[in-house]
């Protein structure tokens, strides 16, 4: 069996000392602590980084778990610039692995998962509308002797139980959730094929997946064999609530109750994967489906909501949010954890997207991505395990415009759900540098004319590619 080299097993005796500080077994070292026994508890996690690492080679296919939230902004999370919401659990997630600034899901909630389960935009994928021959990453990684598990939101089959377009019939194993949102204040829930009951207790379902993920874990999937989980939360979509427990003790009102309970939720979660001694070989996706709903037109109209509740995130810098080709409504907070093998404490400011996912996958766990149909993705395992900085050269915004570099171009008639439109915004071309103007206020397109025209000749291409 492999052995660790010496980069990676200096890395994980960090990681694992760092463990040992934070879980104060054995205890915290004090300023009365003297240096030998300092020096013998490195030595200790040295030894286990070698033993750990030497059993688990770098080859290895790992585990995956995807955490995947609705509707959560940009800015909702401390480690992402908030100063209202307490989320210790995913600070900690991002000092322990890489927290990427420049990711991109989708404007909406189907469109985006289609595109996360496919690697392919939605213009070839389908959003809601997703057919049955499209084909997943959860279909794929069966062949490679993974266990695939889907909780949660599915919302990609018409938000219907069309037996064809489920997740048991897209890949997955074992599926546990809603099909659709949570719009009216109610979810009805599916347990595989079967309808498994209804609720309207909107408080109680970040911790409702969350048991059922951890069940997973513990109790359904075979642990000789390698899994993923694909978790996806209904909060922080629309009818937002927390639990009596969080209810009332945020600082960011609501909203933010249930970004705080959604990371003590998280936190069990990991701990799941502490107790059964799965960090080590578990790759860890932290990320949202689409931006915050922040828009008036929306907001102002919907009814059905608790007291008080206002459900709308925060996208710090970023300009408008869901359902926007503007930054808001399509770049996310993402953080990937995989010890040993993802850098930790590292920020990184690449272009990566949900599509990408699917060829990464393919690359780290051994499967072969599609050839008969157009894949939007690309392979970035390199960047994640921290042997290239770089990411994508260009990202496509659905019917709107094309990032490439720090260039973006909206097209005069950019796509915006109706929500979102900006009545004030000028029917022109537009054109950002968005490394000086992340908040998209100043319009290049005049100055760059031969920029405005081939990222606006790139967009048609991409368009134009089946």
């Amino acid at each position: 069996m492999a052995s660790a080299s010496g980069v990676e097993g200096r890395k994980l005796a960090e990681w694992l000392l760092l463990n040992l500080l934070r879980r104060g077994s054995p205890r915290r070292i004090g300023p009365r602590e003297n240096h030998s026994k300092m020096k013998n508890r490195l030595l200790t996690a040295l030894a286990l980084a070698a033993f750990t690492t030497a059993a688990y080679p770098a080859t290895a296919k790992p585990n995956i778990l995807i955490i995947f939230t609705d509707d959560q902004g940009y800015a909702d999370l401390a480690c992402y610039g908030n100063t209202k919401n307490k989320t210790p659990r995913l600070d900690q997630l991002a000092r322990e692995g890489t927290r990427f600034t420049s990711f991109y899901t989708q404007t909406v909630c189907g469109p985006s998962r289609s595109a996360l389960l496919t690697g392919r935009q939605p213009i070839r994928s389908g959003g809601w509308g997703m057919p049955a021959e499209e084909i997943t990453w959860a279909e794929l990684i069966r062949k490679a002797d993974y266990q695939t598990a889907c909780i949660g939101k599915w919302d990609v089959s018409n938000r219907k139980p069309i037996i064809p377009r489920m997740p048991n019939a897209q890949g997955f194993d074992y599926f546990y959730g809603a099909l659709g949102a949570n719009d009216v204040g109610v979810v009805h829930l599916h347990e595989n094929n079967e309808p498994a009951g209804s609720t309207r207790d909107m408080g109680g379902l970040i911790k409702l997946y969350t048991d059922k993920s951890i069940d997973y874990l513990k109790n359904k999937r075979d642990p000789d064999k390698p899994f993923v989980l694909y978790l996806a939360h209904t909060m922080m979509h629309t009818i937002i609530n927390a639990s009596p427990k969080f209810r009332g003790k945020s600082k960011g009102g609501l909203y933010g109750d249930v970004v705080e309970e959604f990371d003590f939720e998280t936190g069990r979660l990991l701990d799941t994967l502490d107790e059964l001694k799965l960090i080590d070989k578990t790759l860890v996706i932290y990320t949202s489906d689409n931006g915050p709903w922040n828009q008036d037109k929306y907001t102002k109209r919907k009814k059905g909501h608790p007291a008080g509740s206002i459900f709308w995130g925060e996208a710090g810098p970023l300009r408008n949010g869901k359902g926007s080709p503007y930054e808001a409504g399509y770049r996310l907070p993402c953080i990937v954890r995989w010890p040993g093998r993802v850098p930790a404490g590292r920020v990184n400011d690449a272009v990566f997207a949900t599509i990408d996912f699917l060829p990464t996958f393919a690359s780290l766990c051994g499967f072969t991505v599609p050839k008969d149909r157009h894949i939007d993705g690309i392979d970035q395992t390199e960047l994640l395990l921290g042997k290239r900085e770089t990411g994508r050269e260009f990202f496509y915004f659905n019917k709107a415009g094309v990032r490439r570099g720090k260039w973006k171009y909206l097209r005069a008639n950019a796509f915006f759900h109706g929500y979102a439109v900006e009545d004030d915004r000028p029917k022109v071309e537009e054109l950002y540098d968005l490394e000086a103007d992340l908040g998209e206020r100043n319009n290049l397109a005049g100055k760059h004319p031969k920029i405005l025209a081939e990222l606006r000749a790139l967009t048609s291409e991409l368009e134009a590619e089946k």
